[in-house]
C-alpha cells in the first residue's frame, strides 16, 4: 500500500475571531499547491483514493489537483494519529491514498511509520511524504518512495 502525505500549502494566520478552519492560502500557498499537484499528478497510480481534512486551506490545495476528494472530519486539525491510520486503511487497504492534512498528525504518522524514537516529525507547508508499506520475511516493512517540496519543482 502506497500512502502519500500532503501537508496544505502556505496559509493566512487566523484573524481575531475567524475560525481556524475558515483559513485561506496565501498567493505563495496558491503557488505551492498548483507546483505539487502537478507533480502529484503525473506520479500518482491509477485508482487512488485522495481524502481530505475539510479545512478551508487543505481544500484549496487539493483543489489544484483536480481529482475526486472525500472530506474527513477524522483529518482536521485535531485528528488523532489512530484516526488518520485508520481511516487511510495502514496497512492493509488494497489501494493507494492521499491524505491531505495538517501538523502534527501528518508528522507524527510519518515518525510512527518510520519508527522515529521521538515520535515527531516536521512536515514542511506544502510538502508531500510518500511512504510504501511491504511485507519481507513476514514483516511488515515502510519505506520512503518520495518526499518532495513546492520549492524542490
Amino acid at each position: 500500500m502506497d500512502l502519500i502525505f500532503w501537508r496544505h500549502a502556505e496559509a493566512f494566520d487566523a484573524l481575531e475571531g475567524q475560525d481556524d478552519l475558515s483559513r485561506t492560502l496565501t498567493p505563495k500557498g496558491e503557488k505551492q499547491a498548483v507546483r505539487m499537484s502537478q507533480w502529484l499528478d503525473r506520479q500518482l497510480p491509477e485508482g487512488i483514493r485522495v481524502m481530505s481534512s475539510p479545512a478551508v486551506r487543505c481544500e484549496q490545495t487539493v483543489k489544484a489537483l483536480g481529482r475526486k476528494v472525500k472530506y474527513k472530519s477524522e483529518l482536521l486539525p485535531n485528528a488523532s494519529l489512530d484516526d488518520l491510520l485508520v481511516t487511510a486503511g495502514w496497512p492493509d487497504s488494497k489501494m493507494s491514498v492521499l491524505i491531505v492534512g495538517h501538523q502534527p498528525v501528518l508528522g507524527q504518522a510519518v515518525a510512527y511509520l518510520l519508527g522515529f524514537a521521538n515520535g515527531e516529525c516536521s512536515v514542511r507547508k506544502g510538502a508531500v511524504w510518500w511512504l510504501r508499506s511491504r511485507v519481507r520475511d513476514g514483516d511488515t516493512q515502510t519505506i520512503v518512495v518520495s518526499v518532495q517540496t513546492p520549492e524542490l519543482l
